[in-house]
């Protein structure tokens, strides 16, 4: 059985403000969307300006469920809408990191190890059934070396190898 991931629904009346904002992204937008793209981030594949429900976020990895807000000047005297847009969010399961724009801005190490950190507590598991796959490969790999090394062990204590002194 393969696992299969939760779709989340949103509105598609949201799909052309969305290419509007990835046209139009603010500076530090820009610069954490350069450290996300083409899975730069341990290898965890990011959206940017991503249509949620009946929001937009501004980045949103779906394996991880997980949306990163950039508080800067749009979001200057919006903490009411934020923080009912988040909550709304969060009921279909999606988990945020918020950072401010100056600190994208001047702090990108910091933003990306905050992220790095989260990914590696939150990140999914391996399914079940592929960690049983793995154990067996590895426990079919031990086997035929130590059916290897019994062998070489056997043709030693027979003299059987080429280049030994009889």
């Amino acid at each position: 059985m393969s696992s299969k991931r939760k779709i989340i629904p949103y509105n598609p009346e949201l799909k052309i403000l969305a290419k509007e904002l990835r046209r139009n992204m603010t500076l530090s937008e820009v610069l954490l969307w350069n450290e996300l793209k083409q899975k730069k981030n341990l290898g965890f594949d990011f959206d940017r300006q991503r249509p949620i429900g009946n929001y937009i976020v501004d980045f949103y990895c779906k394996e991880l469920f997980l949306a990163i807000e950039i508080d800067g000047d749009t979001h200057f005297y919006r903490y009411d809408y934020d923080e009912e847009r988040q909550s709304a969010l969060e009921k279909l399961g999606v988990r945020f990191l918020r950072f401010e724009d100056i600190e994208v801005k001047r702090n990108m190490n910091n933003v990306l190890k905050i992220l790095e950190n989260w990914i590696h507590k939150n990140q999914p598991t391996p399914n079940p059934s592929q960690e049983g796959n793995l154990e067996k490969r590895s426990t079919t790999m031990l086997s035929r070396e130590g059916n290897q090394e019994n062998k070489i062990s056997e043709l030693l204590n027979k003299g059987d190898l080429r280049g030994s002194n009889k």
